[in-house]
């Protein structure tokens, strides 16, 4: 079954592939090339956390411990580059993240199927939310938080992950209806979790958190959804028996 879902995950990326040759062709060519980059990245970044889920999911708990530290790092960094301004608002955001990142720390110790099935959903959902957004997307709906965000692309990614959700559903088990709650749940936190970390940046004048991955912003850049999805399994996982 593993393998499977692992070729999906392939014909997707083919999809991918195609969406971003499509958007980049008449791009200049170093645009085009960051965004090839940032592609080529995102796939190695899914593989390795695919396998580390599916092969050994120990490794996946250190794995989220040492996102959420780094995360944290980048929230301190900011502040300190900033003057240590805006005290309050930092001390809000801390906070909120210190929950999220024990609530994931916490998911990543749940039953790695349920892992498998959050990480796809909110990954497909990241990816073609971007995709769809870039080819068809006009309406903004951030403009001043997150200027990219738009609301075919909102559409175009959750009707995509709602869709392999269903595929998946084998994954988590339980009735449909729970399935497509927690599905929604899972984009939701996963697109407010994007959000929050654009609004951060917005607050601190800044367009990244750093430059540790090539093509992206930081480590909150590529797992902020990863994080907040993550954290809403978890305590959906507290409230049934799933």
């Amino acid at each position: 079954m593993i393998w499977n879902i692992y070729l999906i995950i392939l014909f997707y990326f083919l999809l991918g592939g195609i969406g971003f040759y499509l958007i980049n062709r008449k791009k200049d060519p170093l645009v085009a090339r960051k965004s090839y980059t940032k592609f080529i990245v995102y796939f190695f970044i899914v593989n390795g956390l695919f396998f580390s889920i599916t092969i050994e999911p120990v490794a996946f708990r250190y794995l989220a411990v040492v996102i959420t530290i780094v995360g944290m790092v980048e929230l301190v960094r900011l502040f300190r580059l900033s003057g240590y301004t805006r005290k309050r608002f930092f001390a809000a955001s801390a906070a909120i993240f210190s929950l999220l990142a024990m609530s994931f720390c916490f998911f990543a110790t749940l039953n790695e199927n349920l892992i498998l099935f959050t990480f796809l959903v909110l990954s497909i959902f990241d990816a073609f939310s971007q995709i769809t957004g870039q080819l068809w997307g006009k309406k903004k709906i951030l403009p001043e938080i997150s200027p990219n965000k738009t609301l075919g692309g909102l559409v175009g990614g959750a009707c995509v992950a709602l869709a392999s959700a269903f595929l998946l559903r084998k994954l988590p088990g339980g009735s449909p209806g729970s399935l497509l709650f927690l599905a929604a749940g899972i984009i939701l936190f996963a697109f407010l979790g994007d959000v929050a970390a654009s609004y951060y940046k917005r607050k601190y004048g800044v367009k990244n958190f750093n430059n540790l991955i090539p093509g992206h912003g930081g480590f909150l850049d590529r797992f902020d959804s990863l994080i907040a999805g993550g954290a809403w399994v978890a305590w959906y996982s507290l409230l049934t028996d799933i």
